[in-house]
């Protein structure tokens, strides 16, 4: 049966107006074939497009990759990038609660420090006034010892010279007498 030439007549002429093409097993299969001659007497070539078997296999082919890829490859795929993702969501909530955290501790360090400064800056004060408190009473005490210096001194001054007044008044009466009775030469009474 090669070609159609044991067939009858009939048969023959369909065969050969249905040409097959020969395509590698994976393409679909054309059959072109005449249609009867039109209203001007020329008759035309359509082509048309008939399944062959060969194409349920690249379909069945087709799905079964479909379904391979995506357990083998799309689904594990996706199972890293959810995973990746999640790590990712974690670690950025574990840094936002650190930073949170640092943000407190800052806060509350300065809170402590500032504390501590008014602390320091009370104690200074009143270091300051205490000192300010004690300077004011030693330079009271000094001053009234100076005081009762210049007083005694004063009295022990005003006392020397009241002897050194009467000494004087004394050493110029014996020097008048003895300037006297040199001048007389006799003892002035």
């Amino acid at each position: 049966m090669a070609g159609g030439r044991n067939l009858p007549a009939k048969a023959r002429s369909r065969v050969a107006s249905y040409r097959r093409a020969s395509f590698p097993w994976y393409k679909l299969t054309f059959v072109c074939r005449g249609n009867p001659p039109s209203v001007g007497g020329a008759q035309r070539r359509e082509v048309v497009l008939f399944p062959d078997l060969t194409v349920l296999w690249v379909i069945f082919f087709v799905l079964v990759l479909t379904i391979l890829l995506d357990r083998l490859l799309l689904r594990p795929l996706q199972r890293v990038m959810a995973q990746r993702e999640e790590a990712t969501r974690s670690a950025r909530a574990l840094a936002e609660r650190s930073a949170l955290e640092a943000r407190e501790a800052a806060a509350e360090f300065e809170r402590k420090t500032t504390a501590a400064r008014a602390e320091v800056y009370k104690q200074m004060d009143e270091m300051r006034r205490t000192a300010q408190a004690e300077r004011t009473e030693i330079l009271a005490q000094t001053r009234a010892q100076a005081e009762q210096e210049i007083a005694a001194a004063s009295a022990q001054l005003q006392a020397d010279s009241e002897e050194a007044r009467r000494r004087l008044a004394a050493d110029a009466e014996a020097l008048g007498a003895a300037a006297a009775e040199r001048i007389l030469g006799r003892r002035a009474s």
